[in-house]
């Protein structure tokens, strides 16, 4: 899984996801060769790397020894994950989606990792409890309408979104969409809790947090919900009902393409042309999960826009993990944590290979990008929970 070794890094998290179906397991070599993966040789395997055109080796027992030795050793800051089952997935997406939605499924249906879409009905009547992992499509929690306000209150496709979303709410009784959000997120903040996977990118990631401070306070205006907001309702936000923001400042111009001061977006000055941000490195043998959530064959990778493109670095609480950060900029574009007994992870932005994304752009063709180190990231955390759980140290 190198730079120089791999044709199609994405869908060899296919290949490795389609032989964990088959009750085999895999051997996630973290930090060794850009993070390759070691599979059992059988002829099944080999015919379907060839199929979907992912680049492999065919190694001897006694060279597969020898690599997992080198790993071993204490003086290599790498390590040999376990992989058991593949994970039941999740996306979170209203039905209609569009092309441009949503990088996750792109690259799912890409790498051909089988998945399951469920919405608000289904997260409320418990349907997360059925899965391993979820993904937050780019979703507004807040009752906002994702802030389009300004820009597109007259476009047939949110006039229509917002009526659709108002008659789902009544329909699951609660008298206001934002009402009926807080509740899904509150449902998802559950199942994270009960010991769920959670990944969430671009908007779906602070308007989640904003929704669940928010409980009990109106923080929407009129044109959003047909009366006006809590007087003074900054002040009666808890921060300690969020997974990983603290001292933010929402944004109360409903005419302001914005949710608080958590994005980046606004206050950020960086060309395109050098906008990157870094990868951590972690300690394997200690810190195997974030290691894990960090494999790529590159340190670097391409930055890329959304409504939320990164996070305020002084706005994250202290016991998330900043995972991949434009330091120069005081920003975070990919973060991690726990919460009870599972684990999220934020990252920021709409679509690593398509750097500006505007509503109504076409779709990415990932045959173009099959490399992309900005999307192996989300593929990381799709095979994150087929890991075999170690016992902490201690």
């Amino acid at each position: 899984m190198d730079a120089e070794g791999q044709e199609n890094h994405l869908k060899a998290y296919g290949v490795t996801y389609w032989t964990l179906e088959k009750q085999l397991k895999v051997k996630w070599l973290l930090n060794y060769r850009g993070g390759s993966f070691l599979l059992p040789d059988a002829e099944e395997i080999r015919r379907e790397c060839t199929i979907r055109g992912v680049s492999f080796e065919a190694i001897s027992n006694s060279k597969a020894e020898e690599i997992l030795e080198l790993i071993a050793s204490p003086s290599q800051n790498m390590e040999a994950v376990v992989l058991e089952k593949a994970p039941k997935i999740a996306v979170y997406t209203p039905k209609g989606l569009q092309p441009w939605d949503d990088a996750v499924t792109m690259v799912l249906t890409y790498a051909e990792i089988p998945y399951e879409t469920v919405y608000d009905e289904e997260v409320l009547n418990d349907g997360l409890l059925l899965f391993d992992w979820l993904h937050l499509h780019h979703e507004d929690f807040t009752g906002q309408y994702g802030k389009f306000y300004r820009a597109y209150r007259s476009a047939s496709w949110y006039i229509e979104e917002k009526k659709e979303a108002e008659a789902l709410a009544q329909r699951l009784g609660y008298n206001k969409v934002s009402e009926e959000k807080l509740a899904v997120a509150k449902k998802i903040r559950d199942y994270v809790i009960g010991g769920g996977f959670m990944f969430a990118m671009c908007s779906a990631t602070d308007s989640f947090d904003i929704a669940l401070s928010a409980e009990g306070v109106d923080i929407c205006e009129p044109m959003f919900d047909g009366d006006g907001s809590d007087p003074n309702y900054q002040s009666k936000i808890d921060y300690s009902r969020t997974f990983a923001f603290t001292d933010y400042l929402l944004e109360r111009n409903p005419n302001v393409y914005e949710f608080s001061s958590i994005d980046m977006t606004q206050k950020r000055r960086i060309p395109p042309t050098t906008d990157y941000f870094s990868l951590m490195e972690f300690s394997a043998k200690w810190d195997p999960v974030p290691t894990m959530l960090c494999q790529n064959h590159t340190a670097l990778v391409k930055g890329f826009m959304g409504q939320t493109t990164s996070f305020t670095r002084d706005e994250i609480k202290s016991n998330v993990l900043v995972m991949g950060e434009n330091k120069t900029n005081g920003e975070a574009k990919y973060i991690h944590g726990i919460k009870g007994k599972g684990f999220f992870t934020f990252y920021g932005g709409h679509d690593p290979e398509d750097y500006t994304h505007k509503v109504g752009d076409p779709k990415t063709e990932l045959d173009l990008h099959p490399t992309s180190p900005g999307y192996r990231l989300i593929l990381n955390n799709v095979l994150f929970p087929a890991a075999k759980k170690k016992k902490q140290k201690t």
